[in-house]
């Protein structure tokens, strides 16, 4: 092809160059060749880039399709239903919502509904009352002095450095208006958080930031003047995050800027990496008094901590660990290892941790195993964008749900994957000032107020179509699996029609 190129080239180059001076007509091009000449000859001569160096200019189409394939993906090819994290259906559902528009579908379900993974609501013939009031839940147990009463649905971790300060912003002034909180992640509490006096969940991860010392070890001091800000009404010990559990958080250097590295007490434009477990203790023990620390700093604030589910033996002790040191912590939120990430390694998102349903499962079950199940609130955190994932957290052992990825899309994310590269076309998950500029605070705190209060109406909705009052009465009996119907010997009288067809 190197050859075939140059040839061809040289040749159109004197063919075009001929035509020019006869008819003084071909300007641009007595231009163009031989600037493609010069780029082929230079990528012919290359060692870096196999590709380059056998086509030399065609070559560079190959890198525009790579950069312009997560668009092509979602705009040409991938049904309603396809897409991964979220399909083109749940995110529809997330905008619709957030600008208050109708949601509704029209000629039915898209679902393959007989296939044995179809899970479904039993809902009753005789509904209840759809309740206009949005849930909350009370977080506080005996050793807490400052109990907050909480919404049923919140925004999860998400730290300033992964997404943009529009985007912090827009979500806090979101929250205030929804009376929800926001989760800061573990990047630190910032001003931009505190922008719109929205409440607010501190995360403290394993890099202290915003509580840290000279060395990077946590400061009690810096830790209780902000843990005692009004606004903050819980702090969260992140253990593990599902995305990359067992690795400690990643911020890219093109988005730690001098702005954050300022916050966060770090030098800039240098890759951030947390470490992967904590440094104020070092064993179960250790985890338990830091609660207890952290309760009396805040002087009796929710305390609390975030973990996927890895080694269950390990969440097990931590909670024979609570019984023996009669020190509870306020709630627990989990984390399933199909969580969102801006920047993760790949092995760690695609193979490691326990994901979210059995994870939730496995905790709730082992509270009420041990008789402490009355004394801790469990968050789920796990692709949780609508009131049916509310209602299935819920039936699985939650008791409030958390959402990111929800919110981001409220926010105007397409799921464009450019998270860790400092390039999110939405200005969401972005550093750069020109990007981050298209996204409006004031319109986009409107659409995570509406995107709140239309999803957890649509739960309200559910619940009452379940004949349900109230969402303590939900349970895992209301679902239904499409396998107790999948025997073929069952297709048309499945096993729960027995008594029926006997008769």
């Amino acid at each position: 092809m190197r050859k075939k190129f140059f040839i061809y080239g040289f040749l159109l180059f004197l063919i075009v160059f001929a035509i020019y001076l006869k008819t003084d007509r071909g300007f641009l091009l007595v231009i163009i060749i031989p600037i493609l000449l010069v780029i082929g000859i230079y990528n012919a001569l290359q060692e870096k880039h196999a590709i380059l160096r056998n086509f030399p200019v065609l070559g560079y189409f190959r890198y525009l399709f790579e950069m312009i394939a997560p668009e092509i993906q979602q705009y040409f090819i991938e049904r309603s239903t396809d897409g991964r994290p979220f399909s083109r259906n749940q995110r529809s559902l997330v905008y619709q919502r957030a600008k208050n528009i109708d949601s509704s579908t029209p000629f039915g379900t898209q679902q393959n509904l007989n296939h044995d993974s179809y899970e479904g609501i039993k809902h009753s013939i005789f509904p209840a009352k759809v309740n206009e009031e949005l849930p909350r839940v009370l977080v506080g147990g005996k050793d807490c002095k400052q109990p907050y009463l909480a919404s049923l649905f919140n925004v999860s971790a998400m730290s300033f450095g992964s997404l943009s300060e529009n985007a912090v912003r827009a979500i806090n002034i979101g929250a205030k208006k929804g009376n929800f909180y926001q989760n800061t992640g573990e990047g630190g509490l910032t001003e931009f958080h505190l922008a719109g006096g929205g409440d607010i969940t501190w995360q403290i991860g394993t890099g202290y930031f915003g509580c840290r010392d000279a060395e990077g070890n946590f400061s009690p001091e810096k830790f209780s003047e902000k843990a005692n800000l009004p606004n903050v009404k819980m702090i969260e010990i992140k253990l593990s995050q599902g995305a990359k559990p067992g690795h400690g958080g990643v911020l890219p250097a093109a988005k730690n800027t001098e702005q954050i590295a300022k916050i966060r007490g770090v030098e800039p434009h240098t890759m951030i990496l947390s470490p992967p477990g904590h440094h104020a203790f070092a064993d179960i023990k250790g985890l338990i008094h830091f609660i207890a620390q952290l309760r009396q700093l805040s002087n009796g604030k929710p305390i609390g901590f975030k973990l996927c589910i890895g080694n269950t033996a390990e969440f097990e002790a931590i909670c024979h660990e609570m019984i023996a040191e009669d020190i509870y912590p306020d709630f627990i939120t989990i984390d399933g290892a199909e969580g969102g990430t801006g920047a993760a390694p790949l092995e760690f998102a695609d193979g490691v941790g326990m994901p979210f349903e059995p994870a939730l499962i496995f905790v709730n079950k082992t509270l009420v195993g041990l008789n402490i199940r009355d004394k801790i609130r469990i968050i789920g955190s796990g692709k949780i964008i609508s009131g049916y994932s509310i209602l299935h957290a819920i039936a699985l052992g939650a008791d409030m749900c958390n959402s990111a990825r929800g919110f981001m899309f409220s926010l105007g994310c397409i799921q464009a994957l450019r998270c860790h590269n400092n390039e999110c076309p939405t200005g969401v998950a972005t550093q750069n000032k020109m990007l981050m500029k298209g996204l409006v605070v004031t319109d986009k705190s409107d659409r995570v107020y509406h995107f709140h209060k239309n999803t957890l109406h649509s739960a309200n909705e559910l619940l009452a179509a379940a004949g349900k009052n109230s969402f303590a009465d939900v349970d895992i009996n209301i679902f239904m699996r499409g396998d107790e119907f999948g025997h073929l010997s069952d297709s048309y009288f499945p096993d729960i029609l027995t008594n029926v067809t006997k008769k």
